[in-house]
């Protein structure tokens, strides 16, 4: 034993001289909350470089990159998103961390303050930033005068000058209010207003000081929209669906419709109403933002729709009903973002290039369609400046960045922040189709190791995202969550792994048949057939070691890895469970407050046999468990529970645990001790035997 640990370090104090260390693979600041001012001639976005979160700006004509607040270390205290003035001179934003639902906001750095959510103001003519107040979604009225907020579950309002601590609430309520916005005139803010099984779109009159709810219904009526005129306010009208156990599929419901609410009557009719069938339910994360109607200057309605099994953009003119489809093709569309221009929208989406991301710019005059980007790269989160586009674009080879065009000329935003350390000799990956027994098609990415030679058989290590509702991509990840594990990917690569990355079904990217087959998660876990599909592949390869085969992942990954080494451990050889669900009957009730398992039996039954826990007598494989105890997706008790199941069983079961930390890490060093553990965890089994 002792011959063979002194073999152990030797063999990882070579691969260690052999290439960096993780940390060099997240040592890239990662760029979120891109935005620009209402003419389009400056931009703003976060930079989170190493943890420390600070806003950068940059403006015509050079675009010079500028960094605006001054928060230093790597605090856990997150940052975004950003909000210009109608004039472009100040900029809104929030800074602070939710609460868990003991009313503790997250705090994993042990921070001696108050981590709440808060509204800062900064002064973009003299770069002073003010505390303004605590809250979140502030949204400036459009004269610019005023601000409304949410805080808790009620809006509030403050004047943009007001330079005290006074905290008003706009009116009083019951339900939970979000999606405020301003009337073009200022006189109106609409809102839903959340009620549990229904919802309302709710109107305050401020000249009256007057709360109406015009047209309340059983259904969850949300994403007011108002028409460039104020004269109208759309919004989507969906019915309710009644005990539907969350991750599980549905393809079909009582059809969704579109509303329009004319101001001057109050009064509001039906102008489109989505057939039964194949895009009757409104998927509630596609697109991924938080707005779902979009008016044009002719008064048409642009909408995403998944009557042809992508989720994708139509138009419907309310005088005619005419429906226009905008974004025909294979491929989803992700993201939508409106213009300073007022006749485009521009669109994130992965049509025709099923494995990156794409932005196109959709002519609201015209509906034709034009790509913005490189096809060969992976570009999200556009913004239209004067005379050109900023966005974020990232490569195999290059995490996420920020970019700008104007006049045709393209270039890095803040290039000299790019780390010199940054791994130079990454692995390009290969796209992969697999076959799973029952028939079924997932994909993958394969990463082959450093200095690869054909003949000789190295380890292998499959990960596998959460969500489910994710996409792996080929490159860098547009969420940093995903940026990170992929660069995790590239590192076991760059120590001799053949790396493999899995796009089970029920995630995103290809369409609804493949995210809402019949039998997914706590419906059937057949997700588990496309992970022993790529172990069987990776088996079968003749450059794999198949006695060396090492799953691991994160939330929906975790649940999978349980999965795998309870299901198969003679396919595996060790994995490492990062807050992996276990037993859906615990885990469920967070997203569905309604669910008590006891009163569902047939749905608890169906729940726990697609759990690991069903299997988890059959579990042999040492394992890594790392948790953050303050975790709000998945309870930290899967993990104490597993582990006690385990250890009973004589299974070694090792932890790393981060306290007072959440399901998407805030510290980055949390991240880089993960990686790094779990790297770790994996070579001792993987080269040792």
């Amino acid at each position: 034993m002792k011959k063979i640990l002194i073999s152990v370090f030797l063999i990882l104090l070579v691969f260690d001289l052999q290439g960096q260390g993780i940390a060099d693979y997240l040592s890239a600041p990662f760029p979120t909350s891109m935005t620009a001012s209402p003419d389009g001639t400056a931009i703003a976005w976060v930079f989170n470089n190493q943890g420390e979160r600070n806003i950068f700006y940059a403006k015509a004509p050079d675009y010079s990159a500028k960094k605006l607040t001054d928060y230093s270390g790597d605090l856990g205290v997150d940052l975004g998103p950003l909000v210009f003035s109608p004039d472009g001179t100040t900029l809104l934003y929030v800074r602070g961390n939710g609460r868990n639902p003991n009313g503790e906001p997250a705090n994993p750095a042990q921070l001696q303050e108050n981590t709440d959510k808060k509204i800062f103001k900064l002064d973009l003519q003299t770069g002073k930033s003010s505390w303004f107040a605590p809250g979140t979604s502030p949204v400036f009225s459009p004269d610019g005068q005023d601000i409304a907020y949410v805080l808790g579950s009620s809006v509030y309002l403050k004047s943009t000058s007001d330079t005290t601590d006074s905290v008003e609430q706009l009116f009083k309520a019951r339900g939970s209010a979000s999606m405020i916005s301003f009337s073009p005139d200022g006189k109106y803010l609409a809102f839903m207003s959340g009620r549990s099984d229904h919802s309302f779109v709710g109107l305050w009159d401020f000249e009256k000081k007057q709360l109406t709810f015009p047209e309340a219904s059983l259904d969850f009526d949300s994403y007011p929209s108002w028409s460039p005129d104020g004269k109208k306010l759309a919004y989507l009208r969906i019915p309710n669906i009644l005990n539907l156990l969350p991750f599980t599929s549905i393809t079909e419901a009582n059809p969704w419709s579109i509303r329009v609410l004319d101001i001057a009557t109050m009064k509001a009719e039906e102008v489109w109403k989505a057939d039964p069938g194949r895009g009757s339910v409104m998927v509630d994360d596609l697109p991924a933002v938080s707005e779902r109607l979009w008016w044009t200057p002719s008064g048409s309605l642009v909408f995403p729709w998944e009557k042809n099994n992508w989720m994708q953009l139509y138009s419907i003119n309310p005088k005619t009903k005419e429906v226009t489809h905008l974004t025909p093709g294979d491929g989803q569309v992700e993201w939508v973002q409106s213009s300073f221009t007022k006749n485009e929208l521009l669109i994130t989406h992965n049509i025709g290039n099923i494995d990156r991301r794409q932005v196109s710019r959709l002519d609201l005059s015209t509906f034709e369609l034009e790509l913005l980007s490189d096809p060969q790269t992976i570009n999200w989160a556009p913004v239209r400046i004067e005379n050109g586009l900023a966005w974020f674009q990232s490569n195999w080879d290059r995490p996420g960045w920020p970019m700008v065009q104007t006049y045709g000329q393209t270039k890095m935003l803040a290039s000299d922040l790019f780390p010199t350390n940054f791994p130079k000799n990454l692995s390009k990956p290969e796209p992969i189709t697999l076959k799973a027994k029952d028939g079924f098609e997932s994909y993958g990415q394969l990463f082959l190791p450093a200095n690869y030679y054909s003949n000789k058989k190295y380890p292998a290590v499959i990960f596998l995202h959460g969500g489910s509702r994710r996409q792996m991509l080929l490159g860098f990840n547009y969420g940093m969550y995903y940026s990170h594990t992929y660069a995790a990917q590239q590192y076991f690569a760059s120590q001799g792994y053949i790396a493999f990355i899995l796009n089970y079904r029920s995630g995103i990217g290809y369409g609804m048949d493949f995210r809402e087959e019949k039998n997914y998660g706590a419906g059937g876990a057949s997700e588990v057939q496309d992970v022993m599909a790529a172990a069987d592949y990776l088996a079968a390869r003749p450059d794999v070691d198949n006695s060396k085969i090492s799953p691991w992942g994160g939330s929906y990954g975790g649940f999978l890895t349980a999965h795998a080494l309870s299901q198969a451990p003679e396919k595996f050889n060790a994995g490492v469970d990062i807050h992996g669900v276990h037993n859906w009957n615990n885990d469920i009730p967070v997203f569905a407050s309604w669910y008590k398992p006891e009163k569902f039996p047939e749905m608890a039954a169906l729940a726990f046999k697609s759990s690991p826990m069903n299997f988890v007598k059959n579990w042999q494989d040492p394992v890594l468990l790392i948790h953050g105890d303050d975790d709000r997706n998945v309870l930290f008790s899967e993990s104490v529970e597993l582990a006690e199941v385990l250890r009973k069983q004589g299974v070694h079961v090792e932890q790393l645990i981060f306290p007072d930390e959440v399901h998407s890490f805030l510290l980055h060093r949390n991240w880089v001790k993960a990686f790094d553990a779990t790297f770790q965890f994996i070579s001792k089994y993987s080269l040792a035997k």
